[in-house]
């Protein structure tokens, strides 16, 4: 049997579906580890969705030359291929979305965290400014001994 144009199209989208549900994985790792601060942990995550992305861009050019062509005009070796490449598609679309989703809702955590983390340390700045204040006023008076009120 020889294989067909739609073989290729069916391994590419079913690589792209694949490839889709890894980031998303990662996603929900992302979101997990932002609430709990591990930063290390989180930029090994940030650094394998970056290598997926690069795997998704691949795909994405491979299944360029398919996007020009009339999906009626294309030759499948059953009904049951088209269909489960349509699926396959679908599902794809699904995860995109989902994906989506979570990235916006990953950056709003990240910001909340980053405010949340600007205010403690203003927190801390001031409350060092106020311990500097007192130790240097009470360093002056206590340096200093006025005899010239007495007696």
């Amino acid at each position: 049997m020889t294989p067909l144009e739609t073989d290729h199209l069916s391994d590419l989208i079913a690589r792209k579906r694949a490839c889709l549900a890894e980031l998303r994985d990662l996603g929900r790792r992302q979101m997990a580890l932002i609430e709990t601060g591990s930063m290390t942990q989180l930029l090994k995550v940030l650094a394998a969705k970056q290598h997926l992305i690069g795997v998704l861009q691949g795909i994405e050019q491979a299944l360029a030359p398919f996007r020009d062509q009339d999906p009626q005009q294309r030759r499948w070796r059953s009904p049951a291929d088209r269909a489960q490449c349509a699926e396959q598609a679908d599902l794809c679309g699904q995860l995109l979305r989902e994906i989506v989703a979570q990235e916006k809702e990953s950056e709003g955590r990240m910001l909340q965290r980053r405010d949340e983390a600007a205010a403690r340390l203003r927190h801390v700045h001031a409350a060092a400014q106020a311990r500097g204040a007192y130790q240097d006023g009470t360093a002056v008076r206590t340096g200093m001994l006025d005899l010239a009120s007495e007696g």
